[in-house]
């Protein structure tokens, strides 16, 4: 009995000694996994910030961006992409805004030149009172002019404002068929009447407005409205006011 006493005992020593050679190894397994994660972390951290000071020293203009971006946004972005599973969308902390214009509201682009017959250059393609909506500019209320004339009306009618004279519109581009409709009602120019020949108005290329001006409005316009381009240019129509390229 004694033996098999000695015998028990001497096995638990030795379980004993086992226990504890195993428990170093384990620790030092674990201090592995440990420092294996915190490089893995550490690394990360740094592509992350490393990303992040690219980012953040990179232009707005090469970066596609529209404002500057702070190293704190720029590392926050870098850390989300980095964190955000491939394939899944990510969203940065800069834009490029692209900015339209409404098809038809502003002409895309005005030489400001007139031919040698008083064309709007631009305008000769379409032909007298057949300018599509979409190459003139809207000056409110319906009516639309050639670009340099619009723009400068604008101005003039501001100015007015200012000096307390209203000035409203009654007529602006007119096309080819409201040209001969005018004919037809008011007559001919050249025979008396108040009307061009039908494809020859200067309506006709946005170049001219019919105004609704009261005196103290006409004499105004007959001081200031050739300092925005525009003139008095048919005679018994007072109203009738002509832009010229300046």
């Amino acid at each position: 009995m004694e033996g098999l006493a000695a015998i028990g005992s001497r096995i638990a020593e030795i379980n004993a000694q086992l226990s504890r050679l195993s428990a170093p190894a384990a620790a030092t397994s674990s201090a592995s996994g440990s420092s294996a994660r915190f490089a893995n972390s550490a690394g990360s951290a740094s592509s992350a910030r490393s990303s992040a000071t690219t980012t953040a020293a990179t232009p707005p203009a090469a970066a596609g961006g529209t404002g500057a971006t702070s190293f704190d946004d720029a590392l926050a972005t870098a850390l989300t992409a980095a964190s955000t599973p491939a394939g899944a969308a990510r969203t940065g902390t800069t834009q490029t805004v692209a900015t339209t214009r409404a098809t038809g509201s502003v002409p895309t682009a005005t030489s400001g030149k007139l031919t040698s017959s008083g064309v709007p250059v631009e305008l000769a393609k379409y032909g007298n009172g057949r300018v599509p909506a979409s190459a003139l500019e809207s000056i409110g209320g319906g009516h639309r002019l050639w670009a340099p004339a619009a723009e400068a009306f604008q101005r003039l009618t501001a100015a007015a404002h200012r000096a307390g004279v209203s000035i409203g519109v009654t007529d602006s581009y007119r096309s080819y068929a409201a040209q001969v409709d005018v004919a037809h009602r008011k007559g001919l120019h050249s025979q008396g009447g108040l009307a061009a020949k039908p494809g020859t108005s200067e309506h006709g290329w946005g170049k001219s407005l019919d105004l609704d001006l009261n005196a103290s409005a006409l004499r105004w316009m007959r001081s200031h409205a050739s300092a925005f381009g525009f003139s008095e240019n048919v005679s018994r129509e007072p109203w009738h006011w002509t832009y010229a390229a300046r």
